[in-house]
This record gives C-alpha cells, structure tokens and sequence, in this order.
C-alpha cells in the first residue's frame, strides 16, 4: 500500500511533507496527545532510541492533533531529538487509518524508501514499540 502525502507542520513551525523523506526509511508514529502519560512514555522510548534508529537509516516523525505550540512545548520539555506534525484537521491521521471514535488512535506506519507502508502497528505498547520497531526492520533487512 502507498502512503498518502501529507503537508503539516513541525514543532517549529515548518511545513513537512511525505517527499520530504523520499529515498529513506520512515517511522511515521500517531499519538492521541502531547504531555500525557502514555504519550510521553512513547515520545522518550523514541528520543531514547532514535541513535540506534538512525544508525539503521530510519527517520521518525510523530504526528496528532495538538497545536504547533503544544508540539513546541512538548519537545522542549522532553528534549524530544525527532520531527512532531501538527495534524489539527485530523486529515493525514484519518488518511493513515489511525483516527477512531475516542480521537487519534495509538498506531505506526513504518514507510519504505520508495512510498510504501511495509508494516503497520496498532494498538501500540508505547514502552516497549521502538524495541519492537527495531527488531522487525532487522528482520526485513536479513
């Protein structure tokens, strides 16, 4: 399946979009909110993970519904190392399936170099997601 385009902005106020990333591996994280328990959990395991996330070649970009402003905070407070896309229309996160009746839906997509969603998570353990990222994508590469 093609992941659908997208044109949001980051933390900072700049526009992303899907070519942005073209030519390289993609971690394309959804979250219900900035600075909740799980969420925080999840963007940490992120931040802490992302040497070893580089070193195989993947980008990681969260994305929810919170303002640019939320994002902003949001990574200052938590050193956050990785891009955060303000999704307030809801658009890009319904178009990647991760929107449900309670809001944005705890889920991943994880994108080839030319566009594809090769593995999709849902329902993600937000503790234990980037381990198992990792340990997947070893396993697509061998």
């Amino acid at each position: 399946m093609h992941a659908t385009d997208f044109l949001l902005l980051d933390q900072n106020g700049q526009p992303h979009r899907l070519h942005d990333y073209a030519d390289s591996w993609l971690v394309l994280y959804f979250y219900p909110k900035d600075q909740t328990p799980g969420c925080t959990t999840e963007a940490c395991s992120f931040r802490d993970g992302r040497a070893v996330l580089a070193e195989l070649g993947l980008s990681v970009v969260g994305v929810s519904k919170d303002s640019v402003e939320s994002h902003r905070k949001f990574a200052e407070k938590e050193q956050l190392n990785f891009t955060l896309l303000s999704d307030p229309t809801h658009q890009t996160i319904k178009a990647y399936g991760a929107w449900g009746v309670f809001g944005t839906k705890r889920s991943t997509v994880l994108i080839n170099p030319a566009g594809d969603i090769v593995k999709r998570y849902d329902g993600v353990d937000p503790g234990t997601h980037v381990g198992e990222i990792i340990k997947d994508f070893r396993a697509l590469q061998a």
